[in-house]
């Protein structure tokens, strides 16, 4: 789908499309504003109810209103016609919510008639480009687009100028329990911390000493890895069940064929056969016994 010139034309060029956002209105510092297509009735202006972003800070938005009321709305909102008069948003609901708190009666908008597909493109690059989307709501972006318009993880790289694996590693944690996703979503947890938990046995509780202990990243890899560790060795707690006649007896027929130690762990119908050696060359021999076809009139195993 990377052919697609609709996709081509956004990604880092979507400034030239949307003009910059949210720059803040300080009077000591000189912002160019971008040229609003017209000033509309705010309640006119509805919010766009698949904008990746959901989380505002609400001491952000008091500062913003702050501003708004002493300067104005210097980045005009950019919506979409949604019927007579009315808009919905692309970007820039921040600046309509502070609007909103400040008393504003109308806002400068910039309209751009574009499909449900490209309002989502645009919300989700703009938000992204500018770091405003916590990592859920980002990861949520990327499911979005390519649930509802097929997009492919290397679509989505090209999109928002980042690498595949960057798309990889977000859509990652939305395999992690509701509670590891509400502390990321908090910022309680880092997206670093949150994929070292995602293959743990219990993330929840991982999480939750995270941010007890105020780990590291790299502090809670290693808590990971060695959760990790533990499910891959048999619990002291839970000795292995003694083995069978049958499966001993097999063990032996095993081991005086190879010439080598063998063992066999048996559970439900599935299992694991090890056969240990101590040289290369033992393990050459191993090999070739695998590889070769048994010549007629070779010996067989026979198993009890």
């Amino acid at each position: 789908m990377s052919d697609d010139p609709s996709k081509r034309r956004l990604g880092r060029g979507l400034a030239a499309l949307i003009g910059e956002m949210d720059q803040p209105a300080v009077a000591d510092r000189e912002t160019k504003a971008v040229s609003a297509d017209r000033m509309v009735p705010i309640e006119h202006i509805t919010r766009n109810p698949k904008n990746p972003r959901r989380t505002f800070d609400e001491n952000e938005l008091q500062d913003l209103s702050s501003s708004v009321r002493q300067h104005g709305i210097v980045q005009p909102v950019v919506v979409r016609p949604r019927g007579a008069d009315r808009y919905e948003i692309i970007a820039g609901e921040r600046r309509w919510r502070a609007a909103q708190l400040a008393g504003l009666v109308e806002i400068p908008i910039i309209v751009r008639d574009v499909d449900d597909r490209t309002a989502l493109e645009l919300a989700i690059v703009e938000n992204v480009q500018r770091s405003d989307l916590n990592p859920l709501e980002e990861a949520l972006g990327y499911e979005q687009l390519i649930a509802e318009h097929g997009y492919t993880q290397n679509d989505l790289g090209e999109i928002i100028g980042k690498s595949r694996s960057h798309v990889a590693n977000s859509l990652r944690l939305l395999k992690l329990p509701d509670p590891v996703r509400d502390m990321l979503s908090a910022g309680s947890l880092s997206a670093g911390h949150a994929r070292a938990l995602i293959t743990t046995s219990d993330p929840s509780a991982l999480a939750k000493t995270i941010v007890a202990k105020g780990m590291s990243v790299r502090d809670a890899e290693r808590l990971a890895q060695n959760d990790i560790k533990a499910q891959a060795e048999p619990s002291a707690a839970q000795p292995i069940a003694e083995k069978d006649s049958d499966t001993l007896a097999l063990e032996r027929t095993l081991s005086d064929a190879l010439g080598l130690e063998v063992k066999i762990n048996h559970r439900g119908g599935a299992g694991q056969l090890r056969i240990n050696y101590r040289s290369l060359e033992q393990l050459e021999d191993v090999c070739r016994l695998l590889e070769r076809r048994q010549a007629p009139g070779e010996p067989r195993i026979s198993f009890p």
